[in-house]
This record gives structure tokens, sequence and C-alpha cells, in this order.
């Protein structure tokens, strides 16, 4: 994709995600990587809903800008993408927001871990919480940074989700769905009848990814597939118990 296309796509993603109450008023940033290493970010302080190309920055790699026009500053969470793409080279495209299911189960610090729907096993695995970090600071980078490499997508505790991916669109579909995963464990919760996936169905569901051979992570610590992390630091005797 040429520049140009970049920004048009990542302005039609801005609005898919404010259009999905993914977002309100300024929040959220995506960024894209280009071919020649830079990246484009959105600008800090602007709705994702009404962007437009001439308000995406231009910088480099260790977040100084290249090109923007008028007055427009990047994104104030950069410094999360930044990480993400130092400790994943296979990453081109990071997306943030705060879409309600998954931002409720980030608050409460619980991760997404319960093997309900095929898709979410063979899509996402399992989405551990972050631990909490002040926005726009270091902080964030450093909590993100333990699940960069065995995970493609993560909760931030008390403040929203964050997805990577190949390209926009991949990172984008990432972070869909992590919220309707959210959305589902929510509400079955509210049944109380939740019935899992038992181990032999997830085996074969990873079985049937595998010969797939997709780019990413999966991991699903839960359900016997060995993973180097904990699904959640704070939830491991819940975890075992399962």
């Amino acid at each position: 994709m040429s520049e140009n296309e970049v920004k048009q796509q990542i302005c039609q993603i801005g609005k898919r995600m404010y259009d999905s109450g993914f977002v309100a008023a300024n929040d959220g940033n995506i960024t894209v990587k280009l071919s020649g290493g830079e990246l484009i970010t959105t600008p800090t302080g602007v709705s994702k809903g009404f962007m437009t190309p001439e308000m995406l920055i231009k910088v480099d790699m260790e977040g100084n800008v290249l090109m923007a026009n008028d007055t427009w500053q990047p994104s104030s969470e950069l410094k999360m993408h930044l990480r993400v793409y130092k400790d994943r080279p296979d990453v081109r495209s990071v997306v943030h927001a705060h879409p309600p299911y998954a931002t409720t189960f980030a608050i409460a610090h619980m991760p997404l871990n319960k093997p309900l729907v095929a898709e979410a096993v063979v899509a996402l695995g399992c989405v551990p919480v972050a631990e909490y970090g002040t926005p726009s600071t270091n902080e964030i980078p450093e909590a993100v940074a333990g699940y960069l490499e065995q995970f493609d997508a993560v909760l931030l505790a008390n403040h929203g989700a964050l997805a990577w991916g190949a390209d926009l669109v991949t990172a984008y579909h990432k972070l869909e769905s992590v919220e309707f995963y959210a959305k589902l464990t929510f509400l079955s919760m509210q049944l109380g009848r939740a019935q899992e996936l038992s181990i032999t169905q997830i085996e074969k569901l990873y079985a049937l990814k595998k010969q797939a051979a997709p780019a990413g992570r999966l991991p699903a610590n839960l359900c016997g597939v060995d993973c180097a992390l904990q699904c959640s630091r704070n939830n491991v005797e819940k975890r075992d118990g399962m």
C-alpha cells in the first residue's frame, strides 16, 4: 500500500472504531509501520471518528516527528506502540481502544481465559491483563512488554485493550474479537451456565489452527497448550482450578 492508502485506511478503521462504540470523544490510537520503517500515527486530541488523512503524522522508530501538518502532535500513547514494534518485528500495526466489555474486564483485572466458543479459541487463545500503568508514560510499555512474545492482544488494567498484527485490518480484527469474546463471556456469566469446551475439543481446534500456520501468536495455557507466561499473574489459583 502507498502511504496515502495507509492514511486512508487508518481513517476508515478509526471511524469504524468510533461508530462501534470502541472509543469515546478523543480516545484510542492507531499506528501502521511503513515499508521504510517509519510509522504513521493518529494525532492526539482528535476523535477517531472524524480524522482526515491530513491530520496523520509520520514518526521514526524513536517517536521523532518526521512529517506533520499544522500543529498536529503524535498520539500521547505512542510509547506503547513503539514498544510493540521493538519487541515484535513481525508486527506492522497496533490498535488501542476502550471497547466497553473488554474494558470492563480490564477494570476488574480479569483475563479472558475461558474456552467458550471455537472462534475465540482459534483467533485469540487467552487474553491476559497487563498491569496498570499511567497513560502516556513508560509504565504501560513496561507492563505490556512481558506479554509481547506470547500474545497478540492484551487487556490494559483499568484502561482498555491493545491489539497488534501483520497489518491494520488484522490488528483491528483482533481488537474486535477481544471485544466480542469479552461480551460473550460477560453475558454467559450472567446466565451462570457457561459450558466450556473440553481439552479434547480445544486440542482438535489447535490441530486445525496449526495446519493453517497463520501469522501471529496463539497462547492458551488454560487448556493444556504450553505457554511461557501465566494468563494472569493475579489469577493463578482461579486458572488452575478450571
